[in-house]
C-alpha cells in the first residue's frame, strides 16, 4: 500500500518540535509513500504562515526531505467533480486528497481525526 500525505502530516514529519512528531515517525518504517502538488503547496504555506519560515527555508527543508525520502510523485491527475463529495466547503481540499489517494489505489495518510473518508487511514 501507498501512503499519499496529506499536509499535516507532511508537517508533521518536517516541523522539528512538532505535537506529533512522534507518532508520525513511529508510523512511517517500511511504508510507500507519496506526495502531490497540494501537500508540498501546504506545507510550504503554513510552514512559513505558521512556524516562521522563509520560502526559501521552507523549500529546503521540503527538497532535502524528498532526497532521502524518495516519496512518489503523484499528479493532480482527479476533476475536482469526481470522487465522494465533501459534507462541506471546509472539507474540500482533504477530502480532493482523499478521492486522488483512492483513485490510485493508496490511501491518504492524515492526522485529522475528524476526516470520514473511506479512503483515509488516521496516523
Amino acid at each position: 500500500m501507498t501512503y499519499l500525505l496529506d499536509v499535516s502530516t507532511l508537517l508533521a514529519w518536517l516541523v522539528r518540535g512538532h505535537q506529533k512528531q512522534a507518532a508520525v515517525l513511529a508510523w512511517e518504517p517500511g511504508k510507500r509513500i507519496a506526495i502531490c502538488p497540494i501537500t508540498e503547496l501546504g506545507f510550504l504555506r503554513i510552514c512559513c504562515n505558521t512556524y516562521g519560515a522563509t520560502l526559501t527555508d521552507a523549500r529546503k527543508a521540503l527538497a532535502d526531505w524528498k532526497a532521502k525520502s524518495s516519496p512518489q510523485w503523484q499528479p493532480c491527475d482527479l476533476p475536482t467533480s469526481e470522487g465522494q463529495p465533501a459534507p462541506s466547503w471546509q472539507n474540500t481540499t482533504d477530502f480532493y486528497l482523499a478521492n486522488l489517494a483512492d483513485k490510485h489505489g493508496m490511501k491518504l495518510a492524515t492526522l485529522d481525526t475528524k476526516l470520514n473518508h473511506p479512503a483515509a487511514e488516521l496516523i
